[in-house]
């Protein structure tokens, strides 16, 4: 009796090992994934605004992963780029 209470309590802590190990990198990965969209996001509202202007950023999978991991930071950078080479 005493054994199988063990193995019981012995697996419950296994499972939860598990599932810890494969949540928090899946937590990082649909948090870069919803930066990186909410990145292209104001991409585009930066391409709507510029284009009174004539400036235009590019938008493609690259400069949105730039913006969702480094932030506002990310946009200026690119805007920084995008004014220095033309």
């Amino acid at each position: 009796m005493n054994a199988s209470i063990i193995t019981y309590l012995a697996c419950i802590c296994f499972l939860f090992l598990f599932g810890r190990i494969f949540i928090v990198p899946l937590k990082k990965i649909l948090k870069l994934v919803l930066n990186s969209v909410l990145g292209g996001l104001v991409i585009f509202i930066i391409n709507l605004v510029g284009a009174n202007f004539g400036f235009h950023v590019g938008l493609n999978i690259f400069t949105s992963i730039l913006v969702g991991l480094l932030g506002l930071p990310g946009v200026v950078i690119l805007i920084i780029v995008k004014l220095l080479i033309g």
